[in-house]
């Protein structure tokens, strides 16, 4: 009989995430039945939206989240021992599976190498910045885009896919490091937000034709100050509000259905599993511009099981420099 390390939510969220609020506690598992396989967890992600979705689960349950598994016990047909998979098992270090919902990974394209993807820019956070900007923003050569969050997963990828798409690209970023890394890899612009003594100016100076696409991964203050600058029909994709998160009182902010309305601006929120289907054919894409040393992508490794908490909450501090992963 095996036995299962996990995180349970021994309370909710207040404010910043607290180590006090997860507990490591250990499961028995049963033998597996036919038609289902025990997992072992080899990377596992951590990611900003685990915050405020962790709101929809009860104390005592697993805490959610995305992982890479290798297969050591099998009575199911498709998923045999060895294969690695990538299913929402939550922060756990053995599953027991039935294979719904879950992905095999096609050992062509995640390598040992790169397995770590499969939760990184070859899995949902690629995806989102793939769809999130392509379909909602629909880039034009030539025009500018704006984007928060721009030395993280998808912020980062955004940037450079609007770089292939032949725009000018502007980014926002937490420590100094994060801007060298972004102008090393082709931003136009970025900024430390911590340093520059005003955003609107900032803004007006990096975009002197408007911002024509907005990416925002922030929320708050910084979206009350970009959608003004924004050009007629410019368009505004809402990937996530990292600001408010651990906020205990909603901030009071700008009234800008004005601004939306007169500018014709265009938008909208996504969750990106809205494309899911089409999420092996945007793998593809995103893999062969990786090969083609057009998009580059950065992993920030936390080693071990125990320090989850650790790379969960670096994410509320800017800790993180490309995706966060912690290695089992």
């Amino acid at each position: 009989m095996a036995t299962a390390r996990k995180y349970i939510l021994a309370a909710h969220f207040q404010g910043a995430p607290k180590r006090s609020d997860l507990q490591i506690v250990e499961e028995k598992l049963p033998a597996i039945n036919d038609g289902e396989f025990l997992a072992e967890a080899v990377w596992l992600s951590v990611d900003p939206y685990m915050r405020p979705y962790s709101r929809r689960f009860k104390v005592g349950d697993t805490m959610i989240g995305t992982q890479v598994a290798k297969i050591v016990e099998s009575k199911h047909s498709t998923f045999q021992v060895g294969d690695y998979v990538v299913g929402n098992f939550g922060w756990r270090s053995l599953t027991i599976s039935s294979g719904k919902q879950v992905s095999k990974l096609d050992r062509k394209l995640y390598t040992d190498q790169k397995l770590s993807t499969a939760v990184g820019i070859l899995g949902m956070p690629g995806a989102t910045a793939y769809f999130g900007f392509l379909r909602l923003c629909c880039p034009k050569e030539g025009e500018t885009l704006v984007v928060n969050g721009a030395a993280g997963a998808v912020g980062s990828a955004v940037g450079q896919i609007a770089k292939i798409k032949g725009c000018r690209v502007v980014g926002f970023v937490g420590s100094d490091e994060k801007v060298g890394y972004l102008k090393g890899i082709g931003f136009d612009e970025v900024y430390n937000y911590k340093t520059i003594s005003s955003l609107k100016d900032t803004l007006n100076t990096a975009c002197p034709k408007g911002i024509d696409m907005f990416f925002d991964n922030v929320g708050g203050e910084f979206f009350d100050t970009v959608l003004p600058l924004m050009n007629e029909f410019g368009r505004v994709s809402i990937c996530g509000c990292i600001s408010q998160y651990n906020l205990e009182q909603p901030e009071k902010g700008a009234r800008l259905s004005g601004t939306i309305l007169f500018k014709q601006l265009r938008v909208e929120g996504f969750i990106v599993h809205r494309w899911l289907s089409e999420w092996p054919e945007a793998f593809k894409e995103l893999n062969e511009w990786i090969e083609k040393g057009q998009l580059k992508y950065k992993e920030h490794v936390t080693q071990g099981f125990d320090n989850m908490f650790d790379a969960f909450a670096g994410l509320f501090t800017g800790k993180n420099l490309g995706k966060a992963v912690v290695k089992a």
